[in-house]
């Protein structure tokens, strides 16, 4: 008995050893240039030139590869890309990938290749706001000519990813619509770049908290144009209002490309982090995101069912309060923005 039990455990540790060994062999095989462009990009997101691009930008970053058979950076960052942009849970997406993975090394893999994005460099080399004048210049120009709004250089608003709850300050993340999440602030400009993002708040932080804003969830400042209440339709407001929600719509968009694209901050989905790590996830995906909307990469798009979920798991608008010093002043700026508009 003792020796049939002897002869079972051997022969599934030597069954353990050839998965291991297989595993191996169909990473080594792995090989991008068999896969054809449109199957690259439905994978990863990203075409091969970019690919080859965030390889220069953030192989130096990670750990170095160290065993013979250790992963190639390359296949790191192709299965950090996978999970970004599948959002499936990391068992699967490393069934899913090129060369079969056990689920740990997936995790870090995700773990290095998210850490290397969130590098500071790389941060500022891929979402900044703009620095000078040229730069915001540049910014106000495309949004007059698209929404005939003058001086914006830029729209803001929040959107919450959900995560798993965490074991630590719960009650910080458990936002208004009954779940745990990070509320993300994004400020954009009107090619749908991220200029700015914020993902170290947990889901019941209110928007204006993170910074006081320019939805009607936030409140009215000098330099944060907000829409008119009540106001009259075709009235000077009224237009005004128009053009405001008009070019309002870009963040939403932004959105919608961020979150179709890298499938794994959809509110519909759990990131199954500690916050601190998913929002090193959710700024790698911003990273990722300028890098496709500057190459001019389209994205899958959001199914209505999916936008119609996003809209359902967002948490509503609660008006900000103000001090009567910053609401004059606010109300001020936009009156006179108001009357140029009406000149014009």
């Amino acid at each position: 008995m003792a020796t049939r039990q002897l002869l079972i455990a051997a022969a599934l540790r030597e069954e353990r050893l050839e998965r291991r060994r297989n595993r191996r062999r169909l990473r080594n095989q792995l090989n991008i240039s068999n896969i054809p462009d449109l199957e690259f990009v439905g994978n990863y997101r990203l075409s091969r030139e970019l690919f080859e691009e965030l390889c220069q930008d953030i192989v130096p970053l990670l750990p170095p590869k160290g065993r013979r058979h250790g992963i190639e950076p390359t296949l790191k960052i192709l299965t950090a890309l996978n999970f970004y942009a599948r959002g499936s849970y990391q068992g699967s997406v490393g069934q899913n990938m090129d060369g079969p993975m056990a689920q740990q090394t997936m995790s870090r893999c995700l773990q290095e290749v998210t850490t290397a994005l969130n590098a500071p460099h790389i941060l500022r080399k891929h979402v900044r706001f703009p620095q000078n004048r040229n730069e915001r210049n540049l910014i106000k120009r495309k949004f007059y000519d698209k929404y005939g709004l003058p001086t914006v250089v830029g729209c803001i608003d929040c959107s919450h990813v959900a995560i798993v709850r965490p074991s630590e300050h719960e009650e910080q993340y458990f936002n208004r619509k009954h779940f745990h999440s990070i509320n993300t602030q994004v400020i954009c400009d009107s090619d749908l770049l991220i200029t700015n993002v914020d993902a170290s708040y947990g889901g019941a932080t209110h928007d204006a908290y993170i910074w006081r804003e320019c939805d009607s969830g936030y409140a009215l400042r000098e330099h944060m144009m907000t829409p008119v209440d009540n106001a009259v339709e075709n009235s000077p407001e009224g237009r005004y209002n128009y053009l405001q929600k008009r070019a309002c719509c870009t963040i939403e968009r932004t959105f919608g490309v961020l979150k179709g694209r890298w499938r794994c901050i959809l509110a519909a989905r759990e990131l199954h982090y500690y916050p601190e790590t998913a929002g090193k996830i959710i700024l790698a995906c911003c990273v990722l995101h300028n890098m496709c909307i500057r190459a001019g990469i389209e994205g899958p798009e959001l199914t209505e069912e999916e936008h119609q979920s996003e809209r359902t798991r967002q948490v509503p608008f609660e008006t900000a309060a103000s001090s009567t010093q910053g609401l004059q002043a606010g109300r001020r700026a936009r009156n006179s923005l108001i009357q140029i508009l009406e000149k014009n």
